[in-house]
């Protein structure tokens, strides 16, 4: 079943209307918060308007999700955002997650498959990049294993609460 938007595991797609109450949990867990830059929830409203009015199209927004879906059962199990896409220098920022039940399962390696073979040969990027909590091993792990290279540490990136914390920052280059 390999194709651009999936492999033997899992599937990208489009957000769905029916997505909302899984976009509307996740998008207002406080402890994602220090990783999204929000601040504070979103209406159930809002984030139909944004479903809605998603084109698709990471030229015509700057950026794009992606729903995951676990191909064994049919459950939508994360999202993949291509964020602050510069067409210009054809790079975007990539943000990736997986639903609490599905950690730990190699499900985020999986994706990371699909998600740079969309990223170079689907969406034409030269590069992907991303930000990491310094403390998140297992994450900066998956990262690097997915090909990244760690290009950086950013001092004092991420608030949480009233202190501020580190990021590492890994890159892929097509």
């Amino acid at each position: 079943m390999d194709n651009l938007l999936s492999n033997e595991k899992i599937t990208l797609r489009a957000m769905e209307p029916a997505d909302i109450d899984l976009i509307y949990r996740w998008e207002n867990d406080p402890e994602l918060w220090t990783v999204s830059d929000t601040v504070a929830p979103y209406s159930r409203e809002a984030l139909m308007l944004y479903i809605a009015g998603s084109a698709n199209d990471i030229y015509t927004n700057r950026q794009l999700r992606l729903m995951i879906v676990l191909n064994a059962t049919g459950e939508t199990i994360g999202t993949v955002d291509f964020l602050n896409f510069n067409p210009i220098h054809n790079r975007a920022e990539l943000g990736v997650y997986i639903s609490p039940a599905f950690q730990g399962q190699g499900l985020a390696g999986e994706t990371m498959k699909v998600v740079n073979r969309y990223a170079a040969e689907g969406l034409g990027l030269r590069q992907i990049y991303v930000y990491v909590p310094e403390d998140n091993a297992a994450s900066i792990a998956m990262i690097r294993r997915a090909g990244f290279e760690e290009v950086g540490i950013l001092q004092a990136w991420i608030r949480r609460g009233r202190t501020y914390h580190s990021a590492v920052l890994l890159q892929k280059v097509f």
